[in-house]
């Protein structure tokens, strides 16, 4: 792929970066988040439940289902392409776990290493804008319409934790995530918004 563009970190940002990460990865170490961790990225955990959501969302709302659905996967693909084809491939930031000055530094929680590029973050991204697209649409009816954003902050905490992302990874991720989930929600409630129910839409628990 032909580079037409190359940002490198600055070395404090690296040293802070790597100091924090030794911190989550090696001094955090125990066999209770060694097991728990692992489970938050594995897709047969979270996509059944966004799967619920988008289901929910069909079968309950009466009106603007479709749209919704529509900027629902608007925001899964924009997050998707800002993070795999746009800043992966302008920083080339390699992960800790293939960076040889990480070499002794590294525990490789899951054994093995991902490929590709380390920042940012695709799961902090993709999950923090689905996550952030949810609160948007859903706070005017459910009191835990921020449960999700904590939910895309543990699967970015265990990026970290099983080695294959820097914290700063995640945290680009997950500002670039809330940003586009702000954007398609608000886009969403200002062309339509939607009730549940007929009458004055009430908080739900």
């Amino acid at each position: 792929m032909t580079r037409f563009l190359y940002i490198p970190f600055p070395d404090w940002l690296v040293k802070a970066d790597r100091w924090l990460f030794e911190q989550i990865n090696i001094k955090a170490a125990n066999p209770f988040l060694d097991a728990l961790l692992p489970l938050f990225r594995n897709p047969y955990l979270w996509a059944p439940l966004y799967l619920f959501v988008v289901v929910f969302v069909l079968l309950n709302f009466k009106k603007h289902r479709w749209l919704w659905l529509l900027l629902f996967l608007c925001t899964a693909a924009s997050t998707d392409l800002v993070g795999s084809h746009l800043f992966k491939h302008v920083f080339e930031r390699l992960r800790p776990c293939n960076d040889p000055e990480m070499a002794g530094h590294v525990r490789m929680v899951l054994g093995r290493c991902s490929g590709g590029f380390s920042f940012v973050s695709n799961h902090a991204i993709n999950h923090f804008g689905i996550s952030m697209f949810f609160f948007v649409t859903f706070r005017r009816y459910f009191r835990y319409a921020w449960a999700p954003l904590v939910w895309a902050g543990i699967i970015g905490l265990s990026q970290v934790y099983v080695g294959v992302h820097y914290p700063f990874d995640v945290l680009g991720g997950t500002v670039l995530g809330i940003l586009i989930g702000l954007f398609w929600g608000n886009l969403f409630n200002k062309r339509s918004g939607f009730h549940i129910f007929d009458k004055e839409p009430t908080e739900i628990d």
